[in-house]
């Protein structure tokens, strides 16, 4: 649950750092943070999913695992607001 929470968390945070470097792909404040939520969220499940979880798996929270989290909902959360964006984008024209 708790790889989860970390990662929904830093997939916010990653969607509005994408939003902000990407500024045509940008969503707002809370679109950026919406898509980022579900991507980070996402980014969590198949991580956790692959057996890369770590935290599950070892039962403990340590730094390496808890960095993985934040990297893996970050990502999962700027990707995901990247492809709502350029479909967004799409469909504009």
């Amino acid at each position: 649950m708790m790889e989860l929470i970390i990662g929904l968390l830093s997939g916010a945070v990653g969607g509005n750092v994408a939003g902000g470097l990407m500024k045509n792909l940008s969503l707002g404040t809370l679109g950026n943070t919406i898509a980022g939520v579900v991507g980070g969220g996402l980014g969590a499940k198949i991580l956790g999913m692959l057996g890369a979880g770590g935290m599950a798996a070892g039962g403990g929270m340590d730094v390496g695992a808890i960095v993985g989290q934040v990297a893996s909902g970050g990502v999962g959360g700027g990707v995901l607001l990247a492809v709502v964006g350029m479909v967004k984008k799409m469909m504009a024209k």
